[in-house]
């Protein structure tokens, strides 16, 4: 009898939500198979979508840089956390009303596409603070926010990522802006941006996906959004996080699926089977023996890390998992070093 191969990630879902920063690209680098894995998933019909926090680039700016490192896109395939924010403004704002921007030209471009009056200072006459991270962010703008915000004008952020990866490192990203304006208001700002579900499902119903997957490398954001909007994740170990993070996060930041990068989206796929305290994928498994997990396989084998998500998702579903990972030899692994 011929054996049918496994079904890959690619087979499982009809459309793929990508982050772009860790994902895709360091700053000006691209990361090493990205761009192949793109042009993969649109030759086998998935749809595209490129999900953003980043505030500092229109789409059509993020579709020439994207171009810059190998990856072919088209502004319509973008959602930012910028458009969403402006979305969300205009629903409660008047049309025509001023927005105090605390970010860049970009951020200033989509509060103007949605009929509201972009401004760099405080008035009077302004009602919402809307900020989003920009290269040239400086005191005297954030002075300007905290101005506003404490005369009574509502606050909105694009996203909170602590951190914003670029070719050199992590740099501060937006969320470390935002520490600044909440720590000399005390306010507390609604969020536009990952981790709130609002990207992921407004993406997959424009585009009228049933099954997508959403991928990333940052447990905070893309795998929590994910988690929040009910959809299947990825995380990549490219960009923000790894092995070790994710199998102890909270529940709500565990991802579906473990690779080290995209090169592996399209290669057989056989999802774990639990029985009790085991998880078996394919040929290797993991066992739950008294809150530690015991591997059989290699933890850079990505089967191990789908049996080993499994086996959370069932014996630790409520909390963060504080067990030991250990080989049938009884060994310690250490997850961080891989």
């Amino acid at each position: 009898m011929i054996r049918r191969p496994e079904p890959s990630l690619l087979d499982l879902h009809d459309a793929l939500l990508l982050d772009l920063d860790g994902t895709l690209m360091h700053g000006t680098q691209p990361i090493v198979h990205a761009a192949e894995a793109v042009a993969t998933a649109r030759a086998r019909g998935l749809r595209l979508v490129f999900a953003t926090n980043n505030a500092s680039r229109t789409p059509q700016q993020a579709a020439q840089h994207l171009a810059t490192v190998g990856v072919a896109a088209d502004p319509e395939e973008f959602i930012t956390s910028p458009q969403v924010a402006a979305r969300l403004l205009a629903e409660r704002l008047e049309p025509g009303s001023t927005v105090l921007v605390v970010g860049g030209p970009s951020l200033a471009h989509e509060i103007r596409e949605v009929g509201l009056d972009p401004v760099t200072e405080d008035s009077d006459q302004v009602v919402a603070v809307v900020q989003g991270w920009a290269p040239d962010l400086d005191w005297s703008r954030l002075a300007e926010g905290a101005y506003a915000i404490r005369h009574g004008a509502s606050w909105m952020a694009t996203n909170v990522d602590a951190t914003l990866p670029t070719e050199r490192g992590l740099a501060p990203g937006n969320g470390s802006m935002v520490a600044a304006l909440r720590h000399a208001t005390g306010a507390e700002p609604d969020v536009a941006g990952k981790p709130e579900p609002g990207m992921f499902t407004v993406a997959a119903t424009d585009i009228g996906s049933r099954r997508p997957l959403v991928i990333g490398d940052r447990l905070d954001t893309d795998i929590e959004g994910a988690n929040r909007a009910g959809m299947d994740s990825l995380l990549v170990l490219t960009g923000v996080d790894g092995i070790e993070t994710a199998l102890r996060a909270d529940p709500v930041r565990r991802p579906t699926h473990i690779l080290p990068d995209l090169s592996h989206l399209g290669d057989p796929c056989p999802l774990p089977v639990v029985t009790g305290s085991c998880a078996r994928c394919g040929a290797v498994s993991a066992t739950w023996e008294d809150g530690d997990i015991v591997l059989d396989g290699e933890l850079q084998d990505p089967r191990i890390l789908r049996a080993a998500m499994a086996l959370l998702r069932r014996h630790a579903a409520e909390e963060p998992w504080t067990g030991r990972l250990r080989g049938r030899g009884d060994e310690l692994i250490e997850a961080a070093a891989t």
